[in-house]
């Protein structure tokens, strides 16, 4: 049975290296939660003090009302996938996935039962007597995913489990776990550096950086409305411009920049005049041969990338500043390098975000 999971003012140190600082989140029942960030900012340590591998230096972590500070990580209930699969090299596949059965003494045709059901559910069941060192790693990490799951954990632990599969099949195993953990419910924490696979399969997310929790919501409140430009720019690629507050009202705002004026509709953050911002504006929502009036402007095309259904741009405005603009699917007509286009940026599509003065 799934369980929430909560963290209150959970903090993990190494020596003097704090590496997670003082997070409180509550993770419910069922869902799919995604802890997102740079390498170093504390999410595999997080994802270890909920397995039981590290002990809190301060805080308690409750799975639904129990305090589990205390508890071995064998007594959790817990299944984890690795980056690195950790599967015995010597056993076949149904030797891997029954080692926790047999741990659990559940009897032989049970433990048949299971290892059939779950064999079937990462579509390995042909590979059930195979040793699990002539597999693939795609293969090998599905065996991986299957002994996470035959045990019917409460909580399931994935800690970077694609990073060393290729791109397409990447892909394909995400749809398979997504599908199959809204099949089971189970509670699952899955950590990755990989914003696609964060946004494509989150039910939400927290964005780490140095130990704490920047932002924490759903894939489309964070691509969306980004709390600062450090999660603006790691959730999806996006442009910056630089600018102060001239005049702010009703969600609306006046933007003094180094290539003019611009106009906004999506402030969200609380501003006040003369403040400065960051104006977050994302590679799509640039549009060439400017329709609008609005915030129109000349750039020069500096190179064009045809990447089949999209096709990117590199656009210079002014002496110094760069803008990059996506066009989907883009016709046999495009821009050449050293020609001059007119660009246009919805209200809209200009985020102001706050920095540090």
């Amino acid at each position: 049975m799934s369980v929430s999971v909560e963290l209150n003012q959970i903090t993990k140190a190494f020596d003097t290296t704090i590496a997670v600082n003082n997070v409180s989140l509550t993770i419910e029942r069922g869902e799919l939660f995604f802890l997102l960030g740079p390498s170093g900012c504390g999410k595999s340590t997080l994802l270890r003090v909920i397995a039981g591998f590290y002990r809190p230096e301060t805080g308690l972590l409750h799975f639904d009302d129990e305090v589990m500070n205390n508890v071995p990580p064998h007594q959790r209930n817990t299944g984890m996938v690795f980056q690195n699969y950790a599967l015995w090299p010597h056993m076949t596949v149904a030797e891997n996935i029954d080692y926790g059965l047999v741990l659990r003494k559940l009897d032989k045709s049970t433990r048949k039962a299971k290892i059939d059901k779950v064999l079937e559910m990462v579509q390995m069941s042909e590979f059930r007597d195979r040793p699990v060192n002539t597999l693939s790693g795609g293969q090998q990490q599905r065996i991986a995913l299957a002994r996470a799951l035959v045990i019917e954990p409460s909580v399931l632990l994935l800690d970077e489990p694609l990073s060393n599969l290729d791109a397409a099949l990447r892909q394909s195993l995400r749809n398979e776990i997504k599908e199959i953990q809204k099949r089971t419910n189970i509670t699952t924490i899955y950590v990755t550096h990989d914003q696609i696979e964060a946004i494509s399969m989150a039910d939400r997310m927290a964005i780490m950086k140095d130990g704490v929790f920047v932002q924490v919501g759903t894939p489309r409140e964070i691509y969306q409305f980004p709390v600062d430009p450090f999660v603006a720019s790691f959730v999806g690629e996006t442009n910056f411009i630089n600018g102060n507050i001239l005049e702010i009202a009703n969600e609306k705002a006046t933007i003094e920049t180094s290539i003019g004026v611009l106009q906004t509709e999506s402030v969200y953050h609380s501003f006040t005049q003369g403040q400065k911002v960051s104006c977050s504006i994302r590679p799509e929502m640039i549009h060439l041969n400017g329709n609008t009036s609005t915030n129109s402007l000349t750039a020069k095309v500096e190179t064009v990338t045809y990447l089949g259904r999209v096709e990117e741009y590199e656009l210079k405005i002014g002496d110094d500043l760069k803008l990059k603009a996506l066009i989907y699917e883009p016709g046999t007509e495009t821009k050449q390098p050293g020609e001059t286009v007119d660009i246009s940026m919805d209200p809209k599509a200009i985020v102001p975000l706050p920095i540090d003065n």
